[in-house]
This record gives structure tokens, C-alpha cells and sequence, in this order.
């Protein structure tokens, strides 16, 4: 671990919670019944992680320095995505006497952020010659 490579995933994580902010804000019109703006943050950072994992891996056909994945899929992904606030909103439904929604909300952030996952793993291996993995090391995978 370097300092440039705590920079690189403290911008990355900075440029995420940006994101994770003006995505939440442009969703709030829509997200009455539901969170929708954590559900879409959480879909769009899945599709991310799942599509840049595979396609930049080292022996793969886009690779990319480890600094530059450990940008994306801990720095932008990690400060993106935002299972906190899911699981707050999810309390928050269930405390609020609607089971149901948040029965709904949790559905629906598990298997569409799966779904996007294996949907950005599947388009990213057509382009890089077949990849099977998305993560490289260890660390990825806390993302």
C-alpha cells in the first residue's frame, strides 16, 4: 500500500459520494413509495463493478494498472454504492408499518444489483476474450 494508491481510492471514493448525492437528488421526485435513488444507485454501481472488473483484469484485452481498478472498484464504486442507506430505508419501511415495501425494497435491491453484476460481467467478457473473474485480488472484493 502507497500513498498514491490511498490518494487514488480517497478521490475515487470522493468522486462516488458525489455521484451517490446528485443520483439521490435527481431521484427524489420518484421515490415516494420506495427508495428509488438508493435501489438505482445501487444497480448502476453493481453494473459498474461487474463490467470495469472484467474488462481491465491484467490478462485480459483492456488491461489497466491496479491503481486504476482499485479506483473504480473501491474508491468510485465504494463511495457510490450504498447498502447503508438501504438498510436504513428498509428499517425505516418495516418501522413505518410497511412490510411489504420493504419486502419489495429489499427484492428488488438483491436481485436487480445481482442481475447487474452478472449482466456487466457477461457484456465486459465478450469484450475481453472469454474473462471468467472479476475481481483480481483479494481486496476487490470488499468493494
Amino acid at each position: 500500500m502507497s500513498f498514491t494508491t490511498c490518494c487514488t481510492v480517497m478521490l475515487g471514493g470522493a468522486l462516488g459520494t458525489l455521484a451517490r448525492y446528485l443520483v439521490s437528488l435527481l431521484a427524489l421526485p420518484i421515490s415516494r413509495e420506495l427508495p428509488w435513488g438508493t435501489i438505482l444507485i445501487n444497480i448502476t454501481g453493481s453494473l459498474v463493478i461487474g463490467f470495469l472488473g472484467t474488462l481491465t483484469l491484467a490478462d485480459g484485452c483492456f488491461p489497466v494498472s491496479e491503481n486504476t481498478r482499485l479506483f473504480v472498484m473501491i474508491g468510485l464504486c465504494g463511495g457510490y454504492t450504498t447498502f447503508s442507506s438501504f438498510s436504513l430505508q428498509t428499517l425505516d419501511l418495516l418501522r413505518g408499518g410497511a412490510p411489504v415495501r420493504a419486502a419489495l425494497n429489499i427484492v428488488l435491491s438483491v436481485v436487480l444489483c445481482v442481475a447487474a453484476v452478472a449482466v456487466g460481467h457477461v457484456v465486459a467478457a465478450r469484450f475481453n476474450a472469454g474473462a471468467v473473474r472479476i475481481a483480481q485480488i483479494d481486496i476487490e472484493e470488499d468493494a
